[in-house]
């Protein structure tokens, strides 16, 4: 059944029933992680209408990240269209857990795609999740696409983007063991001051994505208020984990400003200093962009 009809001058996604945009940053920053292709799926939104609201709020450059072989060959191609977009490949690791005796050839076959576009710029995400993955067998298999993981950033000098979930000590060990890459980027950190001391003791970049302003999240914002400047990073994780005051509807990556506004008022930064040192230091893990 077709939608309502297009009015003039009215943003697309209003037209699907989206939330409204918010007001517009006062510089330019970058969505340090998001999913537009998924974004894409799951509310309507085209890819190209996705990045045209995100950049009319002046969110003009994202990561997209790949999850698995498939979404990680669609990251490169988005890439390789869009100069505002860099591509993050992976098998996450709650598919690494799924796929049991196919993960080794999975795993060859994302191999294949590093060095294929100057937009590939990390691996990721990698990681370890206990929440959803319980299975000694299974963790194991995690921990073994984590190491192959951390291998590739290194091999191709690329970022390293880590999920992590009720699994901080292990993600730790596994990274002291493997050897820490140059740039990690702890992807929707969850931990408290504890674990945030531990990842930038190690060199990390913390990533805050919308559950920073969930209000029971005090401790997530406690290690938000200690990130040094210059190792804080800014994301959705589009289409979900909305921020407040939209919490509970599709994510995109034009509501990002949302959480950047809510960062800056918890570390009394001025807003547009903020824009611009959360850009510079998406560049320092993710590079120059096209």
């Amino acid at each position: 059944m077709p939608g309502p009809e297009p009015v003039e001058g009215e943003p697309v996604e209003a037209r699907l029933g989206l939330p409204p945009r918010p007001e517009r940053l006062p510089a330019p920053t970058t969505d340090a992680h998001t999913h537009v292709v998924s974004t894409a799926e799951f509310s309507g939104l085209t890819t190209a209408d996705a990045l045209a609201a995100a950049a009319a709020v002046n969110i003009t450059r994202v990561v997209e990240v790949g999850t698995d072989v498939a979404s990680s060959r669609d990251a490169i191609a988005l890439a390789d269209v869009h100069p505002e977009v860099v591509a993050v490949l992976a098998i996450h690791p709650n598919d690494a857990a799924r796929l049991g005796d196919g993960l080794t050839s999975a795993l060859d076959d994302l191999a294949a795609l590093f060095g294929t576009s100057p937009g590939i710029r990390g691996v990721g995400e990698t990681g370890l999740d206990y929440f959803r993955t319980r299975e000694p067998a299974a963790q194991a298999r995690q921990r073994d696409a984590f190491a192959a993981h951390i291998a590739w950033a290194k091999q191709h000098d690329l970022a390293l983007v880590i999920h992590c979930r009720d699994a901080g000590a292990d993600v730790l060990d596994v990274l002291d063991a493997e050897g820490v890459p140059e740039r990690v980027q702890m992807h929707c950190f969850s931990g408290g001051p504890e674990f945030a001391r531990a990842c930038l003791d190690r060199g990390c970049w913390l990533s805050f994505a919308g559950p920073v302003t969930f209000k029971a999240n005090t401790e997530l914002r406690d290690a938000l208020r200690l990130t040094p400047a210059d190792r804080l990073l800014v994301e959705t994780d589009a289409p979900y984990l909305t921020p407040v005051p939209q919490r509970g509807k599709p994510n995109s990556s034009y509501l990002l400003p949302h959480t950047v506004r809510f960062v800056a008022d918890q570390r009394g930064a001025d807003l547009a200093e903020l824009c611009g040192q959360l850009g510079a230091n998406a560049s320092a893990v993710f590079g120059d962009w096209g």
